[in-house]
């Protein structure tokens, strides 16, 4: 395989130059020392993957050359992810987590439609710098049934989870349709907006086009 050097500058695409372990635009991990350097070492397999496979197409990519280009073993690699799709994902999945995290804390006296928007606007501060990372990702997903079905499976069970934290803030022991709804309604304007972010020749943010598509669902949960 050739050099797996910084990628070109390109809309979707990730930064020149960036190193796998460089983690630009990530939030300051948490815990221990022990756990911080799993989560580098986590981030530093995952940008590997994005990188390489932008730049040789996803089947060109195998599990050693992640790992070589992030500086670890076969072995290191398989005590983190299951596989390259996993590696891929791994970014899109912390925006997540930390949007149920964050929507967990929001306060009571918020509507739970407001702490949503709330929660996408801090969650986006923390992970803004990656959105080209995130438009990689959504391009490789659309292109590749392997990880669009791991990536759709993962919006299930974040839509699941979220749909739980909506009724508890309700007081609810379970969730109902609206709470379900409400839930389907956020996770489906964000992959809406994602996917329209991507396509469209614009050269809006990510983040205006997911206010544009939670605004258009909004009225119903004011």
């Amino acid at each position: 395989m050739e050099s797996t050097g910084g990628l070109r500058e390109h809309k979707g695409g990730l930064r020149e130059g960036g190193r796998p372990g460089a983690q630009g635009g990530w939030p300051e991990p948490r815990g221990g020392l022990r756990e911080r350097k799993k989560e580098a070492t986590r981030r530093a397999l995952h940008e590997a993957a994005m990188r390489l496979s932008v730049e040789h197409g996803l089947d060109e990519v195998t599990v050693e050359a992640i790992a070589d280009a992030a500086g670890v073993s076969r072995r290191t690699f398989s005590n983190y992810f299951g596989g390259k799709e996993e590696a891929l994902l791994y970014g899109g999945e912390q925006r997540m987590r930390a949007l149920l995290e964050e929507f967990a804390t929001r306060p009571d006296d918020e509507t739970s439609w407001t702490a949503l928007r709330a929660t996408w606007r801090l969650v986006h501060e923390r992970f803004g710098d990656l959105d080209p990372q995130w438009a990689a990702q959504v391009r490789l997903a659309r292109n590749h049934p392997s990880v669009l079905a791991r990536q759709l499976a993962h919006y299930a069970e974040f839509e699941r989870a979220l749909t739980e934290l909506i009724a508890a803030r309700d007081g609810l022991p379970s969730a109902g349709l609206r709470h379900r709804v409400m839930a389907g309604a956020f996770m489906t304007a964000l992959r809406v907006a994602s996917v329209t972010w991507t396509e469209e020749p614009s050269t809006r943010s990510l983040a205006e086009v997911v206010e544009e598509a939670l605004a258009e669902v909004a009225r119903e949960y004011r």
